[in-house]
């Protein structure tokens, strides 16, 4: 287990990185033209005193918007490292999230499914990376949440490797009509990431913004 912060700068501090080096060019170009301005006017017919005014002014303008943006990268560098450093008691706790990706940790994996209401039934359909269908399972819903497990099998019963796979999850009504199943996937997180600037939550090989949490339900 372990909490990641290889890209801890992330595409926000990435962002206003490159904005801070436009801006200096910016700088650097205006300083540098009006330097020149000023060694090639005319003594006969000098800056106008309210023009210099405002270039300078606009100088001034330039110079504190660089040094907001270095201030916002550090800012933005220390809520990272937070989210990191929060994130770590997580690590090793039973976790559910929403989404389609399933995660296979020691060769099980497990699938919250919802009390029996307009769906009276579903389908449960497990992926592999090339899309194909490796194991299926038809679960009768009950009067309350329920949860399947997954043995790892496909469906000539061989194991399969830990890792991501993907899970539809389709049901029917009483009549066999097709009917929308609300489902959530249960994992042990096993680190805390960040890449390009996104926050992620690790399961095995499987990852999972922070947004799709749904629940921390403690040890395995």
């Amino acid at each position: 287990m372990a909490v990641s912060g290889t890209t801890a700068t992330g595409a926000a501090a990435s962002a206003a990185a490159t904005s801070s080096a436009q801006l200096a060019g910016s700088f650097d170009n205006f300083l540098t033209l009006l330097t020149t301005q000023l060694k090639n006017q005319s003594p006969t017919d000098p800056l106008d005193t309210n023009q210099m005014t405002a270039q300078l002014v606009q100088f001034a303008s330039v110079e504190q918007q660089i040094s907001m943006n270095k201030n916002l990268e550090q800012m933005v560098s220390l809520q990272q490292a937070a989210q990191l450093t929060a994130a770590a008691p997580m690590l090793g706790q039973r976790v559910e999230v929403s989404g389609d990706t399933l995660p296979l940790q020691d060769g099980g994996a497990t699938i919250r499914l919802p009390a029996a209401g307009h769906a009276r039934m579903a389908r449960v359909a497990v992926m592999d990376s090339s899309g194909r269908t490796v194991r299926e399972a038809q679960v009768m819903l009950g009067t309350a949440a329920q949860e399947w497990r997954w043995d790892g099998r496909d469906s000539t019963g061989k194991q399969l490797t830990d890792g991501a796979y993907k899970v539809a999850v389709t049901g029917s009504d009483s009549n066999g009509g097709s009917a929308a199943v609300d489902f959530t996937m249960i994992g042990t997180a096993t680190a805390a990431e960040r890449n390009k600037g996104v926050l992620t939550l690790r399961m095995g090989a499987a990852s999972y913004g922070f947004d799709a949490v749904r629940s921390i339900t403690g040890g395995r």
